[in-house]
Order: structure tokens, then sequence, then C-alpha cells
């Protein structure tokens, strides 16, 4: 069911299958490598999946493109960012301390210079792990020394890599940081576009089909009888009183042609409102039906829509009864249109809600139900239409009698009779229905042209203002980091904690039901709704507090705190189903198994260049599980004595030889 902020809740439980409620994917070039790409060109997306929060990928790109001619102090830097971003020190392989130090001594210092400073920077503070000595008031100086794009960057990639005191004498710049960019850029009013899906394209009902060619082909013969009878009584006629034949011909043709074109509009206006009236009058008393899952979720959004968008003078119940019957039928027009696209509600609720709007207004200009004025027939062609048809028949029954009278065989002028009348009734039927198809078909296709144009334009116009509204990625990811920072600070102040009390920390994030999701293409999704975890490491073990935050205000609620010793943490085991994602369980020696959902499955809305695999690689690196995984399984295998065997201390000179 969906609530009136649009978020979508169920009940499962937690190990039962949900489908993911609301989503979407931006078709954007902002991490798609194309084939033939240059260095440059990747070493460009690398850096936008580095800003973004996948430095995993990052990594990858980057090292192809330098691997590939694209180097210099400033690429080095960001690759050494890659490399240490969303990790600590001892997650790194041996391999990669090696290029560490490789990449230390083979910039040439002489060349960009700022960037040449910024990199060196990085590689003295990773020399300063775990190290108190006089050196480190002097190197944090040389990192406050750099120019904020530098500065910023670095302690927002090392913040697995600062510890202790260093972090500590960072630690309010950061936070203030963080205060003044966690609402910037209009956050409270954009980061809902983020999550819009992307609105399917507008139509509209095509008119009813034309039956007037079946018409016009069955008029032929029955006009055909009805003119050679006709033609014998009217000869008949004008051979036994010639003047007073013509002086009627002439008569009864005005009468016919006054009868036709009157009568035409009287007999169309009669069955059209008839008709509308009948159609509007089901639709009232008869809602679509429900069976399967999308129409009844159009009636839900159609019923929601309605009732926020009422008209002074009534209350949101009075306005769904009066309106019940062009709402039903406006539901069964878009569960028809869009059914078979196989999409959800969320992507033509743009359509349902100007739909919405469109009925309000028009009843405020009194076009509602414009067709009951529209076909309402005036009473001067009821009367011009009688009149007609009365001298039509006075004059028809003259002639007749003059022809019987005149006739040498009666009986075959009563067969005339005969068949003027039966067949000149067929004609005359057939004709009023073909005119009147004719002139339906032609207002309907008015009628469907003018709506689908404004559909169109409404449609136009809503995916330019939520592009226009969509925060960028680089946004989100500043929004989210914000968010992690100031959820930390906020637990250090709790527990009375200082930096230099932290061995080391890890933060994991997860998605929280109900959400809506969205990414970019090729790159991570990101949640409505998210579950912070932080574990603070300490020399008494660990502290593991964890809060949901609803990103689209930044607030946070549900704060669960637990403390545990090292060697209470006895297992700690990753379980990957394909169709559900990946779920995280800790096994404490004294409680219950705690299971944690790390991501959901990515199997769906795949475009057809995207790998699964590696999509589940990016989601799993931006929320940070590698390293918490890490973290906890050596906790679980060696207990207190993980401390030991991963100090983060670094012996002076062993990263970088100036």
């Amino acid at each position: 069911m969906t609530d009136g902020s649009g978020f979508t809740h169920h009940s499962a439980a937690y190990d039962s299958t949900v489908g993911i409620q609301a989503e979407t994917v931006h078709n954007s070039n902002v991490y798609i490598v194309h084939p033939e790409a240059s260095p440059h060109d990747k070493y460009n997306v690398g850096l936008r999946f580095l800003k973004n929060g996948v430095p995993s990928r990052a990594r990858e790109l980057i090292t192809e493109a330098i691997a590939n001619g694209h180097d210099n102090a400033e690429v080095r830097f960001h690759w050494v960012l890659a490399m240490l971003s969303k990790r600590s020190y001892h997650d790194l392989s041996a391999e990669e301390r090696q290029q560490l130090h490789q990449f230390a001594g083979s910039v040439d210092a002489s060349a960009d210079g700022e960037w040449e400073t910024a990199l060196h920077v990085v590689l003295d503070l990773l020399e300063l792990l775990g190290d108190a000595d006089g050196e480190t008031g002097f190197k944090l100086k040389r990192l406050r020394d750099l120019s904020p794009p530098q500065r910023d960057l670095i302690v927002h990639h090392l913040d697995l890599v600062l510890t202790g005191g260093m972090k500590d004498s960072l630690w309010a710049e950061t936070r203030e940081l963080a205060e003044t960019d966690r609402c910037s850029n209009d956050r409270h009013q954009r980061v809902w576009a983020y999550f819009e899906p992307v609105p399917i394209g507008p139509r509209a009902q095509l008119p009813q089909a034309n039956s007037a060619h079946d018409a016009r082909k069955r008029i032929g013969a029955w006009a055909a009888l009805f003119g050679v009878t006709t033609g014998f009584l009217w000869v008949s006629a004008v051979i036994a009183h010639p003047v007073a034949a013509v002086i009627e011909l002439l008569v009864a043709l005005g009468a016919v042609f006054s009868a036709a074109h009157f009568g035409l509009q009287w007999w169309y206006q009669e069955h059209r409102l008839k008709a509308k009236n009948e159609y509007f009058s089901w639709y009232a008393n008869n809602a679509p039906p429900a069976g399967d899952g999308f129409t009844r979720r159009v009636h839900h959004s159609f019923n929601h829509y309605f009732s926020v968008r009422v008209p002074v003078g009534f209350d949101p119940e009075q306005w769904l009864t009066y309106t019940r019957g062009v709402r039903n039928s406006l539901v069964a027009e878009i569960a028809f249109l869009y059914r078979e696209s196989r999409i959800s509600v969320e992507r033509v609720n743009w359509l349902i809600r100007y739909l919405a709007q469109d009925v309000r207004a028009r009843h405020d200009n009194g076009t509602l139900f414009a067709y009951r004025q529209q076909y309402q027939t005036s009473v001067k062609t009821k009367a011009i239409c009688v009149m007609s048809l009365v001298v039509m028949g006075i004059t028809a029954i003259d002639v007749t009698m003059t022809a019987i009278g005149s006739s040498p065989n009666i009986l075959l002028s009563f067969l005339a009779i005969v068949g003027a009348v039966w067949g000149g009734r067929k004609a005359v039927f057939l004709w009023l229905h073909m005119r009147s198809e004719e002139r339906r078909f032609a207002e309907e296709t008015k009628e469907h042209n003018e709506r689908l144009s404004a559909r169109q334009a409404e449609h136009q116009r809503w995916k330019t203002f939520v592009d226009e509204t969509r925060p960028s990625e680089l946004q989100m990811e500043t929004w989210l980091t914000c968010d992690k920072t100031l959820f930390v600070d906020e637990v250090l102040r709790h527990y009375q904690l200082a930096w230099r009390d932290i061995i080391t920390h890890t933060i994991l994030i997860t998605p929280v039901r109900p959400y809506k999701r969205g990414r970019e293409k090729g790159g991570p999704w990101r949640y409505s709704r998210y579950s912070l975890r932080l574990f603070l490491v300490t020399r008494d073990g660990v502290r593991e507090v964890s809060t949901e935050c609803d990103f689209s205000d930044s607030t946070r609620t549900n704060e669960q705190r637990s403390n545990y010793r090292f060697d209470a943490l006895s297992s700690v085991q990753v379980t990957e189903r394909d169709n559900i994602g990946y779920d995280l369980e800790l096994v404490l020696s004294n409680g219950p198994a705690r299971k944690i959902r790390v991501k959901d499955a990515d199997m769906h809305q795949l475009a057809p260049d995207e790998n699964a695999q590696e999509l589940s690689n990016i989601n799993l690196d931006a929320a940070g599980f590698a390293h918490a995984f890490r973290l906890l399984e050596g906790i679980a295998a060696d207990g207190k004595g993980w401390i030991e065997r991963n100090n983060p201390s670094i012996p002076t000179r062993s990263i970088a030889d100036d």
C-alpha cells in the first residue's frame, strides 16, 4: 500500500521475497566507459566513481589510464585516494603497499606542484599512523596548508586511515564542514527527484472504430429501392395532375432537406447524450475490474490524487463521490493503455496526477460535464424538424392517393407504396447512422489529438522539472557523507570518546524497507532510507550503534546500541542469494544470530551492456562492506589478539622515500 507521501509499504517477514517497491535507473553517461575510450576518458570516469563513493571501480579505471600513458601527479594523487578510500591501511595487500611505495618515488617534483605536494602529504600521513612524535604537528600543518580541493579530498577519503590524535585534530573541522553541507543545495526539496521513476511516455485512448463504411455499403440497395418506388408514384401523380404534382414535389423536396438537416442534428445529439450518460453512469456504478495488481494500483493512485486535488466547496469524500463515474472511466483508460507495458504505477503517476488536476480545473471552469450542454437539442431544432416531417408526410400521402386513384393497376401501386416505405425507412436509418458515425469519429479524433497533445506537453514539463530538480551523484554522495559524519560525531559524544580512544572503526550502510531506490546507469543504488551501522573498536571491546536515516530530510530514528567484548563475537558469515541479495550474519556467544541485509538483489533493471556481478561489487563497495566484513571477521577469528596483529602503526619511512 502507498501512503500520502508516495512511499510503498509492505508487511512481509524478513526472509520473504518482496519486490522492489519503487526504483528508477537514470540513463546517463556519468559512469559509462565506451570500449574505445581514451586513457583520459577512463581517468575521468574513474574520478567520478571515486567522488561518488565507489573507490574499487575508480582504482580499476585509473590504473588502466596510468598503464596506457595518462600519468601525472594529479592522476597518481587520485589513484592513492582510490587505493585508501573506505579501507584501513592493513586492508591493503602486499602488492598494493608496494605500488604505493613505487608511486611515491617516481613522480617528478617539478611537475604539477600542488598535486605533487598533495600526494606527498598523503604518504607522509600514512607514515604517522600510530606515531605521536614531534613531526605529527608539522605534517598536519602541511595538510592544513593545502588548498581546500586537495585537503578536503584527503580528509574524506582517508577516513579509515587517519586515527588517534591525527583525526582528533581534524575532527572539529570535519564536523563543521558536515554541518554546513548537510542540507546544502536545497537538499530537502530535491532528494525526491533522484528516486522519481522515469515517466513513461504519454498515451491517449483512440476513438472507437468508424462503422460508417459498413453502412455506406448497405445503403445503396435500399436507396435504390426507395428511389424506384417513389419515382413510380410521382410519375403516376404527374400524369394525373401535372401542376399539383410538381408543386407537391417541390414542397416535399424542401421538407426533405429541412428534415434531413435538423433531424440529423437531433438524432446525433440525442444518441450522443444518451451514450455519454450511460457511459459515465456505468462507471459510476461499476469500478473497473481489479483482477490484476496494476489496475488495482492505478485505482488507488487515482483515489489518492483526486482526494488531494479537491475544488473549493467539496471535502475529499464528496469530491470522490461526485467524480466517481469520471474517475473510474479514467482508471479504465489508463489501465488499458499501460497494462501491457509491465511497468510500475509510479511511472504513470505523472499522468494520473495531471488528470486529477484537469478534472478539478474543468469543474472550476464549468466544463467537466460540458457534453450535457453540447448535445442538448434546442426546441427550435426539434420544432423545425417536426414541422418538416409533417409537411413531408402530408405531401407524401396526397401524392400517394393521387397515384393510386390514377393507376390502372392497384396492386402495382400498392407494392410501390410498400417498397417506398420499407426502402425509405431502411435507407434513412442507415444514412442517419452513417452520418452520425462520421461526425462522432471526427469529434473523437479531434478530442483524442487534443488530449494527447495536452498530455505530451505535461509529460515534457514534468520530465524537464524532474531532470532540473534531480541532485547529481556528487551531491547525493556529499549528503550521505555528511549524515555519516554527524552520526559518528553524535556517537562519540554519547560515549564521551575521542578519536585517540578508537583503534579503528567502520560504518556499514544498508537499505531499510520500505524504501525507494535509484541509480545512474553503471553506478550504485542509492536509497531513500538507510541504516547506518557504526562499529567502534576500542581496547575494551566493540561498540555497535545503528540508526535509521530518512535520506529526504536527513532525520534519524530508531537508534540501537550494543557493546560486546572481542571474544563475544564468535563468527561472521555472508550469505548470497541471487533473488534476494547479500545478508551479513553476526553470531554472538551470548545471544541469537543477527542478520543484516547488506543489499538487495540487482538482477532486474539491468541494461543490456551492464554486468550483474560488476554492479553487485559496486554496490557492496558503496556500502563499505569489504572493510566491515574484514574487520568483523578478524575480530571473530582472533578476539583481542586482533589488536596486536593489526596494529595500524606503520614504521617510519616504510611508504614513501623522499
